[in-house]
């Protein structure tokens, strides 16, 4: 993903109305004078009755990040899974591509760019605090959901064995009216998803990497990144400083850093504005397999909105407008 902004500044706006309002819906109806009703009931709860929406709390004991490019991660989830590794987590990070078309020189030599990128990200990667980065190779710009991709993610997953991975969210083709998602991002969190599930949990998949001693593994959730639905917000206020160190790592990408840092905090503090932090993370979670440690996994409420639904029973699907991705600009790598 170079760092290519638009001249208005805008290919990455991000709105995020962060409503929240405290206090509880009362217990019974009361008159204007404050005595109770005989025989009222409560009335239906409100985004103004509705509790403040509270950070995500989940953490993966071991999770794998899976991106397209070098510096995805970082315009991506990095506050994230600085603040998970912090907390004991172990990360690591696959990168499919090493961004060999991700210049402006049509002269350059592409192994040298990737080379370039690969040292960046290591150095990134470090600022981070993953156990190790795993590049594939893959061709930038022209990456596909094949199934060689497959079964190259399905080895990092079964080697490594995360309880969580995290990719760009398939889907998002547009985001929203303000933009176009990457062709190699889309391609990277479909096979993403495919190796996840449920290649990486049959052994009959890929028998070869079974019989070899690559045993199934199930992974419990999904997070992704770049989401135009996000359902869950990742307190990252001590680590966003980190994700902005390790985006400076990528220098090669980087035309106006302090242009870039001043995007990044913006966003963060505008999704911090929705669970009351100074700044957060916004991702989408698909919950593959309940943890036993938790119980049935239920619906996270991130919004006024969804709390006042579930004072009063009724959450529904979250369809938040609006959230565009990290990154510099539209389409760049």
């Amino acid at each position: 993903m170079s760092e290519q902004p638009t001249d208005d500044g805008t290919a990455r706006d991000r709105r995020a109305d962060g409503a929240t309002s405290a206090g509880a819906a009362p217990s019974a109806a009361e008159d204007p004078r404050g005595a109770p009703t005989e025989g009222a009931t409560a009335p239906p709860a409100t985004a103004d009755d509705a509790p403040q929406p509270a950070a995500h709390g989940w953490r993966p004991g071991r999770f794998m990040v899976i991106t397209a490019h070098p510096d995805d991660a970082e315009f991506g989830p990095a506050a994230t899974a600085a603040a998970w590794i912090d907390q004991g987590s172990v990360g690591w990070l696959v990168c499919c591509t090493s961004g060999d078309q991700g210049g402006e020189d049509a002269d350059q030599d592409p192994l040298e760019l990737a080379a370039t990128r690969e040292r960046e990200q290591h150095a990134a990667a470090a600022i981070v605090g993953y156990e190790g980065v795993t590049f594939l190779h893959q061709p930038d710009g022209a990456l596909e959901n094949t199934l060689a991709l497959r079964e190259l993610l399905v080895r990092e997953i079964r080697t490594f064995r995360p309880d969580a991975v995290l990719a760009t969210d398939p889907e998002v083709i547009f985001y929203t009216d303000r933009g176009v998602n990457h062709t190699d991002h889309r391609a990277a969190g479909m096979a993403a998803v495919d190796a996840v599930y449920p290649a990486a949990r049959n052994p009959m998949a890929f028998p070869w990497l079974t019989r070899a001693g690559l045993a199934k593994h199930v992974v419990k959730r999904l997070y992704l990144f770049w989401s135009n639905q996000p359902t869950a917000r990742v307190d990252v206020t001590a680590t966003i400083d980190r994700k902005i160190a390790a985006l400076r790592a990528h220098e090669s990408q980087l035309r106006d850093p302090q242009r870039i840092e001043t995007w990044i905090r913006g966003w963060a503090a505008d999704e911090g504005k929705a669970i009351g932090a100074e700044a957060a993370e916004a991702l989408r979670v698909i919950v593959i397999e309940d943890d036993e440690s938790e119980g049935p996994a239920a619906p996270e409420v991130e919004s006024a909105e969804g709390a006042a639904d579930a004072a009063s029973g009724t959450v529904e699907i979250f369809d938040e407008a609006a959230a565009s991705p990290a990154g510099s600009a539209a389409g760049d790598e």
